[in-house]
């Protein structure tokens, strides 16, 4: 074989096996969810965070969520569960190979649920965690979403799970109203449900890791570790991060940290 023939046939199986491995290389694709409303896909200091980790190459997508302002609360909390395999489906039909799923106050106890029943997920990023349905029972200004989750386990108990009724809920502070039923009400507040962090954290597979971040300002910021953090089943990429600022901001103010994470915990 002539040394040129050589050499044409030695760039034909560089250029088709080193397309091939270009192609082979992995893509992460991230799921977002926001907030609790007055949350919802818009949020100024969520939502940004899209445009971020696209810059990186990665699919992202930031949904509508059922509990966003435009849809609260809109079914069960296997509904919402529902949607997030759906959108995890289509970031894979779109290529991606890594799932990462980064969540923000009422999208982390949802982030952790939907690792915990899927089993499937290659990273959680928990930033800012919010909705506390354990607290209802153990912290005096949450009475009024306590005496809610009373009602409808009595409504349920009583045959009428199904009636849509008012519902009591305390968010950042802020009272608010729920119009749901019975049913759908105790799948996000009751504090055995699936909903409540410090229930599933254990639960998350143990080769899955978790970032969790967290604002000094932040009305959780002493308790977020003990909560469920310490909860979580040993990874040595699990990662707790303290940083400054207070609920809001806390996505905004991590960012640089949180490419850094999943670069070297999921990339890599």
């Amino acid at each position: 074989m002539s040394h040129r023939l050589l050499l044409a046939l030695g760039l034909f199986l560089v250029v088709a096996f080193g397309s091939s491995a270009v192609q082979a290389q992995p893509r992460i694709g991230v799921l977002m969810l926001h907030g609790k409303s007055p949350g919802n896909n818009q949020d100024p200091n969520f939502s940004p965070m899209k445009a971020t980790f696209e810059r990186q190459g990665w699919l992202a997508t930031v949904p509508d969520m059922p509990w966003s302002r435009g849809r609260y609360l809109d079914g069960h909390w296997d509904r919402a569960m529902a949607e997030m395999a759906g959108h995890v489906k289509t970031l894979r039909e779109q290529g991606a190979t890594q799932i990462v799923i980064v969540g923000h106050s009422m999208g982390v106890p949802a982030a952790l649920s939907h690792a915990v029943r899927a089993g499937d997920i290659d990273a959680l990023v928990l930033l800012a965690p919010g909705h506390v349905p354990l607290r209802y029972y153990t912290v005096a200004s949450l009475k009024a979403v306590h005496d809610s989750v009373d009602e409808a386990r009595a409504l349920v108990a009583a045959g009428k799970g199904d009636s849509r009724e008012r519902f009591s809920d305390i968010n950042q502070g802020r009272q608010q109203t729920v119009v749901t039923t019975a049913k759908n009400f105790l799948s996000y507040f009751d504090p055995t449900s699936d909903a409540e962090m410090s229930v599933t954290a254990p639960r998350i597979p143990a080769n899955t890791p978790v970032m969790t971040v967290v604002g000094e300002k932040d009305s959780l910021f002493k308790l977020v570790k003990s909560y469920y953090v310490d909860k979580l089943p040993a990874n040595p990429k699990n990662k707790y991060l303290e940083v400054s600022g207070g609920h809001l901001d806390t996505p905004r103010v991590a960012s640089d940290e949180i490419i850094t994470w999943i670069k070297a915990s999921v990339a890599n």
